[in-house]
């Protein structure tokens, strides 16, 4: 028997991902793991680190630079 399949279960898996200007914790302090990271892309960047980031901030800082610099993504 054939499963139903819904325009949902067809998303990429990043769809499923929430915005983070939405997360309930982003006006928080950035995590630690998150401050690591991003000093690191910082770096390569040519870019100044901003340790004053939010949780959401420091995420979408992210990918931003590793749009830029070609880390963290599949190739």
């Amino acid at each position: 028997m054939a499963k139903n399949t819904s325009d949902q279960d067809r998303q990429p898996v990043g769809s499923a991902e929430k915005d983070p200007a939405e997360w309930s914790t982003g006006d928080e302090s950035m995590t630690g793991a998150q401050a690591s990271y991003l000093q690191t892309l910082c770096q390569e960047a040519g870019e100044e680190f901003d340790p004053s980031l939010t949780k959401a901030e420091a995420s979408q800082r992210i990918d931003a630079l590793q749009a830029r610099t070609g880390r963290g993504r599949d190739h």
